[in-house]
């Protein structure tokens, strides 16, 4: 769709979870803001149960895209970095800065947190004003698929950091959807000593072995696991996921929920308790974690994560896809960027 002069692109999710590209007033930046040319925006599993209408923070309609890959077009006053022609990622969570949890630097859990693209209008567009703090200059060796990878790979970063997984530590790794088989590499990264995945897909446990898992089970087998374990990272959190996942810990293991719950979700209060389990809700990240997957990506293999890209006004069928278990990472190109490849 082309872009008239004062109107651009959007896509927008309504209930009944149908996707439209429609047009909206073209963005210009405030102060301290930038305009930013989206490149690729990633569809997540958080926006695809927004369009069942299954998210429970999430309202329809809205307008998708925080996982987002642009260039600067513009810079508002008193913006100095990034500048224009910088290519960025985005760092969707608005936080307040001054509640009690921003001044102890966790504001990936602020009193009033909105995030980019889920409370707010998001990236998923022709272009997009945002907080110039919020963007990441990326160096010249992340290309743009990578990048890509950053915003989704940061959750499993904090996530991993949270739960204290070191040297030793032996993992498993509840559902080999993008964000379990991206905890792998951060828990790699982190040198776990073992790290287990379930899912009851054959395909998905495939490639949670070529992504550095060392074992690689359906649920139904996770018996064979010898031992108890440290950490359990559950990325599905369903009822049958939680107790799974607590049934495997060590007595002082750690549980990390990672996955969004639909709603309210049974927990068996008995083994936390007899066994001195911590439960560990794990939600977004921080700037040290997205620095800490900036750095981490390179080492990712792209080609076994996203799986397919379609152009922005194919986006309804891109949400389709990416509702697909058979897929891993869909992204929507909205410009064919230099470094794509």
């Amino acid at each position: 769709m082309v872009s008239t002069e004062h109107t651009v692109a959007r896509v927008r999710v309504h209930p009944g979870g149908t996707v439209r590209l429609e047009r909206a007033p073209r963005p210009e930046p405030g102060a301290g803001e930038v305009l930013v040319r989206p490149v690729l925006v990633g569809i997540c599993g958080s926006d695809t149960h927004a369009a069942a209408g299954e998210h429970p923070f999430i309202d329809l309609p809205y307008a998708p895209g925080h996982e987002a890959v642009g260039v600067v077009e513009a810079a508002g006053p008193g913006v100095t970095s990034p500048r224009p022609g910088d290519r960025v990622v985005l760092e969707p969570g608005l936080a307040c800065g001054r509640c009690r949890r921003c001044a102890e630097g966790r504001y990936n859990i602020c009193a009033r947190l909105a995030v980019f693209g889920c409370q707010t209008d998001g990236a998923m567009g022709e272009l997009f004003t945002i907080a110039a703090d919020r963007l990441h200059v990326l160096p010249a060796e992340v290309g743009d698929l990578a990048a890509a990878l950053v915003e989704p790979l940061a959750t499993p970063v904090h996530a991993v950091r949270r739960a204290g997984v070191g040297e030793g530590s032996r993992v498993v790794v509840l559902g080999a959807g993008p964000i379990g088989l991206l905890v792998v590499a951060a828990a790699r990264a982190a040198d776990a000593a073992e790290i287990t995945v379930t899912d009851p897909m054959p395909a998905k446990l495939d490639r949670a072995r070529r992504l550095g898992a060392d074992l690689a089970l359906p649920p139904e087998r996770a018996g064979e696991i010898a031992g108890g374990v440290d950490v359990v990272f559950d990325c599905v959190a369903l009822e049958s996921t939680v107790r799974q996942g607590i049934e495997l810990l060590e007595k002082g293991g750690t549980f990390v929920v990672v996955g969004v719950p639909a709603g309210p979700v049974p927990v068996p209060l008995h083994l936390v308790q007899d066994r001195e389990i911590t439960v560990l809700g794990s939600l977004m990240y921080v700037r040290e974690d997205f620095e800490a997957a900036l750095r981490l990506v390179a080492r990712v293999p792209v080609d076994e994560l996203v799986s397919e890209v379609f152009p922005l006004d194919r986006a309804a069928e891109a949400f389709a896809a990416a509702r697909d278990p058979a897929q891993v990472k869909v992204l929507v190109r909205v410009q064919l960027g230099e470094r794509l490849l």
